[in-house]
């Protein structure tokens, strides 16, 4: 994902939270820095809890594998992002973290982080921020599974991840997916020719634009045309179909 900066009407007060909550991390406990690239596992399913991770820079997918084996991409992490709160609960990871781009990732010991945060609340708030969220986040995600048609599921995707952007101070107009159609497609519950039809519908209605032929850098001429498009479809889930 491009690092540009955009005018300043992003939402500022969202990444100085982050740069804060990143401050606060590696003044109060011992933080170990990792430099990912695409590819790499910051853990996997089934290994023993210790640390919560915060994505520093880059992008981070949660996958699980399904019966048949192949790979599910059950959640997508952007900077200042938590990983592993799914394993507080359990012990152990239920999912792999894996690096979508170049980046870094931080981890930090849970216990140390309880323990800090009695002294520092703001560290509690910060995790309780983390987790509010991400269940913000997943019931969002379920609301567009269950009631958007296909090209509105994936306008919505798209719209969710330049709003991701804009939150952190980055441009909009212009994105990078780091994602395979069929990756997109097991996220959104669709298939691979599904988002592929609804991608190419996007763009000769000028919503999206392709910026090269492999169709991964995507050209959005108004962010507000892709939340147009979702309003609608929601209206009239009939209007528009598969």
């Amino acid at each position: 994902m491009t690092g540009e900066r955009i005018h300043p009407s992003c939402d500022e007060s969202f990444g100085q939270r982050i740069a804060q909550t990143l401050q606060l991390l590696q003044a109060s406990l011992p933080v170990q820095r990792r430099m990912v690239h695409a590819g790499d596992k910051i853990y996997r399913v089934g290994q023993e809890f210790g640390s919560l991770h915060v994505v520093s820079t880059g992008m981070v997918k949660v996958v699980n594998l399904s019966a048949d084996g192949r790979e599910q991409v059950v959640a997508l992490h952007f900077r200042g992002d938590w990983l592993g709160l799914e394993a507080i609960a359990t012990g152990s990871y239920a999912c792999d973290a894996v690096a979508m781009d170049t980046g870094e990732v931080w981890s930090v010991p849970y216990a140390q982080l309880l323990t800090a945060a009695l002294s520092q609340p703001q560290l509690l708030r910060a995790l309780h921020d983390a987790m509010s969220r991400q269940l913000a986040r997943d019931h969002d995600s379920l609301q567009s599974l269950c009631a958007l048609p296909t090209d509105a599921r994936v306008a919505s995707f798209l719209h969710y991840w330049a709003d991701a952007m804009a939150k952190r101070g980055l441009r909009t107009d212009q994105i990078s997916l780091h994602m395979t159609r069929a990756e997109i497609g097991n996220y959104l519950g669709m298939t691979l020719e599904s988002v592929s039809r609804a991608l190419s519908r996007l763009a000769r209605c000028d919503i999206i634009r392709f910026l090269e032929k492999g169709r991964r850098e995507i050209h959005i001429p108004r962010v507000e045309a892709l939340d147009s498009f979702v309003r609608q479809a929601a209206a009239l889930p009939a209007a528009i179909s598969d």
